[in-house]
């Protein structure tokens, strides 16, 4: 039987390994409306962009970065939809 927990529990470590290996890069994602999946990239390091698709929407994609120490936020560019997220520094 399916189990949505299970999934976003899977969808949650996905994120928490990705994000591991360069945690104090500034990473971006994007999602159609109310689509069950959102794709997160990774800017920079030594593959360049380097982009994973995750089976999560972007609402909870935004509080999942937020709870990893990333503050996000849209771009200033007025025409770009994506969301930009930078590590918020430790004191």
């Amino acid at each position: 039987m399916f189990d949505k927990k299970d999934t976003e529990k899977g969808a949650d470590q996905v994120l928490k390994d990705f994000i591991a290996i360069d945690p104090n890069t500034r990473y971006t994602f994007d999602s159609e409306r109310d689509a069950p999946q959102s794709e997160i990239c990774r800017q920079g390091g030594p593959k360049g962009k380097e982009c994973i698709i995750l089976q999560m929407h972007s609402k909870r994609l935004f509080e999942a970065m937020q709870n990893h120490g990333f503050f996000c936020a849209l771009p200033m560019d007025p025409t770009r939809t994506h969301m930009e997220c930078t590590p918020i520094p430790k004191s």
